[in-house]
């Protein structure tokens, strides 16, 4: 299972920490991952200049966007799934 937390602070949430979870859920839903990962709000991390951070299974990542969020998805997200399968 893999566990991706989207910082929901202030300056994420202004940069579009909102748009982003939404955008995730609908990639796991689209790509039949729903019971493969879980999508959640999370504390901040502290490195608000590179908001929207986000923590894939404890790993942080910086600066996803509304905009990047697909590229994200499959270099951070399926990439592993696919590992995972082989």
């Amino acid at each position: 299972m893999i566990t991706v937390e989207v910082c929901i602070g202030v300056d994420c949430h202004f940069k579009g920490a909102y748009k982003v979870v939404s955008a995730l859920e609908k990639l796991v839903k689209q790509n039949n991952f729903t019971d493969k990962v879980i999508i959640k709000g999370g504390f901040c991390l502290g490195n608000c200049t590179k908001a929207v951070s986000v923590t894939i299974n404890k790993e942080e990542v910086y600066s996803v966007q509304p905009e990047n969020v697909d590229k994200f998805f499959k270099e951070h997200i399926q990439s592993r799934i696919e590992l995972c399968s082989l």
